[in-house]
Parts: C-alpha cells; structure tokens; sequence
C-alpha cells in the first residue's frame, strides 16, 4: 500500500526537527512542499533541505495565502492531489512525505491533501508525525511562560475574524494568534481596549535570519505584518513575575 506522511518540520529553525521527521525525511522516496508559487523556495522547503537532497523535493502550488475557502482553493487542491496521486500511480507501494511548517495536525495544508489523495487513489496509508508549533518556539524564544496550572489557552487564526480573539482576551484568558500580518491594526486595537497589549509578543520570521521578535506594543498599528507572524499573550496574573528572561 501507498504511504503519505505528513511530516511537521517546526517554524523554521531547522534544527528545531524531530529526530523521528529528521529520519523519514533523509529516507523518503520523495518530499513534496507546499509553496504559493511554483517559483518559490517556501519555509518548509527551506528546512527540509537540511535533511534531503534537493533531487527528492518535489514542491506543490496551494493557494496558501487566500483567507476564504474559495474556488481558486479547491482547484488548487485538486491540482496539488492530482500530482501526489500521479507520483504514486508511477510507483506502487511507495512512500512519500509531505513535510509542513509547524504542525500536521495544526491549521496545515496537510489535512486537506491527504484527503483528496484518498478519494483519487481509493486507498492510503496516511500517518503523522508532529513539530513544533511557531506558539511555542516564539514563547521560548521571548522566555515567556505561556501557560502554567489550570490556566487555559486559546489558539486562532485571525483569519476568521476578530470577535472571538477579543472575547478570550476580556476573559483574561492565554491566547495565540496566528496569520493576522493583514489585520495586524484590528489585532492591536483588540489588544488596546482589553487591556492585554503591554503583555503581549510579537514574533515573525523564526529561527530565520530575518527574526523579528519584540513586545506586540512596539508595532505600528498604522502598517501591516507578514502571514506567517504568530502573537503570544499570556494570562493576566497576579503575585510573583513570570517572565523567564
């Protein structure tokens, strides 16, 4: 049977690779990538080839950046479906890996695909291997405890709006947002008329050259971030400080 892995190969940083993912990715018949255009060297690709030889990358064009469920994306998704299914087609029984920034199992790409690859090949062995999130590389980076006890904490992708994001932070709840570069103003006034800014970080870029991690009140609300930027707040707290740096 057919096999497709999908691989999380953390945020960037790659040494921040599993040993199990290090592994499969130095011995897959074939990784494929996920990038916005076929021209471009994507971040998972970026970290991948520390692992693999570029002759075993394969990359594979989403409509990463497009914030609704829209018809570019489904045909984009069927594209992307049609090219591992061939890849298989061509060779029975075997084994690919689709390694994906973060976590497989965390607002990836990677659910969609397995998905239609079944429903053309009718038969796959799907299995995961977890990564690091850019929620928990940013608060080790920052040192900042980002959850202790029972405190709960709520993840979401600014995509879908920012109501929710704003009622979690008037419960004084620990949150993470993620993919909000192009509401970055909306995510800041949130963040002002709730009383969280001063405690909030900032991270893009991590583990790259180009990192950029400083306190979410240093931004200008009046410019825009990048997709992949990721804002940790931690709970409001009382008693002993909490930082770790």
């Amino acid at each position: 049977m057919n096999t497709l892995v999908g691989v999380g190969v953390g945020p960037g940083d790659p040494e921040l690779v599993t040993v199990k993912a290090a592994n499969l990715l130095a011995k897959a018949d074939v990784v494929f990538v996920p990038v916005a255009d076929s021209g471009e060297t994507g971040r998972a690709e970026q970290t991948v080839l520390y692992y693999a030889e570029a002759w075993r990358v394969e990359r594979v064009v989403f409509a990463l950046h497009d914030r609704e469920h829209t018809e570019r994306r489904e045909r984009a998704w069927d594209a992307a479906a049609a090219q591992v299914a061939a890849w298989f087609a061509a060779r029975p029984d075997g084994t690919a890996v689709f390694a994906t920034i973060g976590d497989p199992c965390v607002y990836s790409t990677f659910s969609y695909l397995a998905a239609s690859v079944r429903a053309v090949l009718g038969e796959l062995d799907v299995q995961l291997v977890p990564g690091i999130t850019a929620m928990q590389d940013l608060a080790a980076r920052s040192g900042t405890p980002l959850v202790e006890g029972r405190e709960p904490l709520a993840l979401f992708p600014m995509t879908a709006g920012p109501q929710r994001f704003r009622e979690a932070l008037e419960r004084g709840d620990a949150v993470a947002a993620y993919k909000f570069g192009r509401m970055l103003p909306e995510t800041l006034a949130a963040l002002r008329a709730t009383g969280r800014l001063d405690e909030a970080v900032y991270g893009a870029g991590l583990g790259l050259p180009e990192e950029d991690i400083r306190p979410a009140a240093d931004l200008d609300p009046a410019q825009q971030g990048p997709y992949l930027a990721t804002l940790i707040v931690p709970p409001k707290r009382t008693g002993r400080g909490h930082g770790l740096r």
